[in-house]
């Protein structure tokens, strides 16, 4: 449409000093011809431009002068510029063009005083969704489900652990959480959330529904969240741990945040006293002998006891394959 490229026009003259005729063609993908005739029609509807021919010539705004598209401080700028940074999640629903297109409107909304210092402050922060260790998750329905979300449409979901399909459900939103997609529904048995993951087909139905007037998505998911955390059966494990244990905990267990919350063994100067949390014992053996000796287990006392029962018979297995590959390698 000519009314966003002529937008487009706008927001390329006053992101910059000047530009060539060449180079917003090329950018806005249209002939030289027609940047000329877009730049009459802004000059028609009162924006001062300035077009120069000739070695060093270009188009550029009158000096000074700016569109009042926002209202914003340079704080308020560098903020938002900042968490725009990390748009992995959004790129993967089709709207990392319109970030970057909305990138460069709050850029050209700024004073030229103030553009490039937002702008080089913003560049100092960067936001990284993605959990350690872990690639983002196949969502092979995700196109579906966002323009479902997008445009209020009904769907008909089947999931990789049912069989069959599901009634039709609304889709309400789509949440992104550490590199994982979760839909939130609703249907005849209330407002839940999916793993996006686990839908295998989805299928948009030619009916919308009437979004409920009540429903705040970030209000939901703080809640859902908070009943999931409650409502898992956690085992608690206090370890002590070495200062390369207590570095490894991102490596072995992908644990950014823990670290943090570990105090000084008392009883042992050098080490480090942390409350780990696994979904039963026998998970939390597993994964805690990844430490090798950095890990200690205090308590509670069965998981000390298997942790030391497969620690003892994995040393087992080593000795009695040493062995036998030194036999080996002594006969003649």
């Amino acid at each position: 449409m000519r009314a966003d490229r002529l937008l487009s026009l706008l927001l390329a003259l006053q992101s910059r000093r000047q530009v060539t005729a060449r180079q917003l063609a090329s950018e806005l993908e249209v002939s030289v011809r027609t940047v000329y005739r877009d730049l009459e029609a802004l000059s028609s509807a009162g924006v001062p431009v300035v077009a120069s021919g000739g070695p060093g010539g270009g188009c550029r705004l009158m000096e000074g002068w700016r569109s009042p598209l926002l209202g914003i401080s340079a704080e308020e700028a560098t903020a938002l510029l900042a968490a725009a940074s990390g748009s992995g999640p959004l790129e993967r629903i089709a709207l990392g063009d319109a970030l970057a297109q909305a990138r460069l409107k709050l850029l050209a909304s700024l004073p030229a005083a103030g553009r490039e210092q937002a702008d080089t402050t913003a560049s100092r922060f960067h936001i990284d969704p993605q959990a350690w260790f872990k690639p983002p998750e196949r969502v092979p329905c995700l196109a579906v489900l966002a323009d479902a979300v997008r445009r209020d449409r009904r769907l008909r979901l089947t999931h990789a652990s049912r069989s069959g399909a599901t009634g039709a459900v609304d889709a309400l939103g789509l949440v992104a959480k550490a590199g994982v997609w979760y839909l939130v529904v609703r249907s005849d048995r209330g407002i839940r959330a999916h793993r996006a993951s686990r839908i295998t087909d989805a299928e948009l139905l030619p009916d919308s529904f009437d979004r409920p007037t009540d429903f705040d998505l970030a209000a939901y998911w703080a809640r859902w969240t908070a009943e999931f955390e409650a409502g898992l059966d956690e085992l608690p494990v206090t370890v002590s741990l070495t200062a390369a244990g207590l570095a490894a905990l991102p490596q072995v267990l992908g644990d950014t945040e823990s670290a943090a919350r570990a105090t000084p063994d008392p009883d042992e100067p050098g080490r480090y006293r942390l409350v780990l949390r696994f979904d039963d014992r026998e998970a939390a053996c597993r994964r805690l002998l990844g430490f090798g000796p950095d890990a200690e287990v205090l308590e509670p006392a069965d998981v000390r006891r298997q942790l030391a029962d497969m620690a003892h018979r994995t040393a087992a297995r080593y000795r009695t394959a040493a062995r036998s590959r030194n036999a080996t390698d002594s006969m003649p």
